[in-house]
């Protein structure tokens, strides 16, 4: 089909495949702009996120926190004893409130103005899709197909799970073992963990979480240490076999596991493969990611990806932003701007991770000339629980213009007190004017502001 062909001749100005966060928000700004446009989803309105990622994992991560507020709460006087937890019941109300966000998604989509499709899309030609069994013309065709959880390939692998399984297991596992030590091994380490499970993380690198900023690595691993999670670093599963009920796993150090479960979190990957993408001329990376450029053009000049399928920060927030981008941009003449710089992450391990900006490593490596501020503590609410548990916090300095380059914690509330901290980091914020804020004082967050000695290097 020609490029050249009139825009009025296509059913649709745009075509979204995917409705997941990036896809929804897209299709619904364009919409509103006055754009015809059409929306695919063969899966989950919403996405990874709101069915089998971030919603649900944070639902969870709540429920795992009560086992150990339980004990916690002896410490002030609280009788808790004949504690009991079910685990059908947890997923069946996890399931309800999924199900809810999932039609919320689907509710707004027809609200906009979207022509909405429960079926998958593939490429026919580069203005052509074919959608269920319908043949669909587009002017700009947008795709938002999201990730997909890496499969292991040694052998016994079909004995393991991914995380989209592990949110709807039939029993909790006494002995889980999880393989790969990045945010979504820790994350589900500690879900089970504090549900009552043993944990085995088998992990090959050095430390967990590749890419986070050292020391708070090396904290969040002495922690876990301490919680009873066992941790296997440099190694790797050569085989996993299945006895009556029961797994064996065998590592390439010569540890033979027994466990309940084995679950498989080494990565993910652009969803892609059943997608045509070569119909479409649509270039992709080795891993599969779609090429774009800085404005989110594939190959093909008038087909668009935003999200997780293109593999730069796979974040919802970010592809709620990119998808947004688009949509003002061709639909309303307006040039939004997405910032990669100093955007705020969490890890809901236990305890959870909040971050902004540079690691010390990547400040370094970019050649700054740095200070670094470090507090180590037991947060306040421990003094009475009695649990070894500790915080951390961390900035790195600009010696030459006094900015906060970085900022990290480990510890409880983390992710709720680095959004606030993300906000002045992104603008600008020095430690000379983090030292004149007053604290509010007694909270863990209020370390931020007290930190007048660097760290010896």
């Amino acid at each position: 089909m020609s490029q050249n062909k009139n825009t009025h001749d296509f059913d649709y100005d745009y075509f979204v495949i995917g409705a997941g966060s990036g896809g929804t928000r897209s299709a619904r700004i364009a919409a509103g702009h006055g754009a015809k446009v059409g929306i695919a989803e063969g899966r989950h309105f919403g996405g990874t996120c709101v069915n089998i990622g971030c919603v649900p994992k944070k639902l969870l991560a709540y429920a795992s926190d009560y086992g150990p507020a339980f004990e916690d709460a002896k410490g002030f006087g609280w009788s808790v004893d004949n504690i009991q937890f079910d685990w059908q019941k947890l997923i069946e109300n996890k399931d309800k409130e999924i199900n809810r966000l999932n039609g919320i998604y689907k509710t707004m989509l027809n609200n906009s103005g979207a022509d909405v499709f429960t079926d998958n899309a593939s490429f026919i030609d580069k203005h052509t899709l074919q959608v269920g069994d319908k043949t669909i013309t587009a002017d700009k065709i947008l795709i938002a197909t999201g990730g997909l959880p890496r499969k292991p390939s040694y052998d016994g692998a079909e004995h393991t799970i991914i995380s989209d399984e592990a949110f709807y297991l039939d029993q909790k596992p006494d002995h889980i073992v999880i393989e790969g030590g990045g945010y979504i091994g820790v994350e589900f380490a500690h879900i089970f963990h504090g549900l009552g499970s043993k944990v085995t993380i088998i992990h090959r690198g050095d430390q967990v979480l590749r890419g986070f900023d050292e020391d708070v690595r090396t904290f969040l691993h002495d922690e876990m240490k301490k919680q009873n999670i066992n941790i296997r670093l440099e190694t790797n599963i050569k085989q996993v076999s299945k006895n009556s009920g029961t797994y064996t796993v065998e590592t390439d150090t010569g540890e033979s596991i027994n466990c309940d479960l084995v679950f498989s979190a080494i990565g993910r990957v652009a969803n892609t493969e059943n997608l045509n993408l070569e119909a479409a001329g649509i270039e992709t990376k080795d891993n599969g990611a779609i090429i774009v450029n800085d404005e989110f053009e594939t190959s093909t000049p008038h087909i668009y990806a935003v999200g997780d399928v293109i593999n730069r920060v796979e974040l919802t927030p970010v592809a709620l932003a990119e998808g947004h981008l688009l949509a003002d941009k061709y639909f309303n003449n307006h040039q939004r701007i997405v910032s990669y710089d100093n955007i705020p992450t969490a890890v809901f391990s236990n305890p959870p991770i909040g971050t902004v900006g540079l690691a010390e490593h990547e400040a370094r490596d970019k050649g700054f000339d740095i200070d670094i501020y470090k507090s180590d503590f037991k947060p306040m609410r421990h003094t009475l629980s009695g649990r070894d548990e500790r915080s951390f916090m961390k900035l790195i300095v600009d010696k030459e213009t006094d900015k906060i380059l970085g900022a990290h914690m480990c510890g409880a509330d983390a992710p709720e007190i680095l959004q606030g901290i993300g906000i002045a980091v992104k603008a600008g914020v020095t430690k000379s004017q983090f030292d004149s804020t007053i604290g509010i004082h007694p909270t863990a967050a209020e370390e931020f502001v007290t930190m007048r000695e660097p760290a010896k290097s």
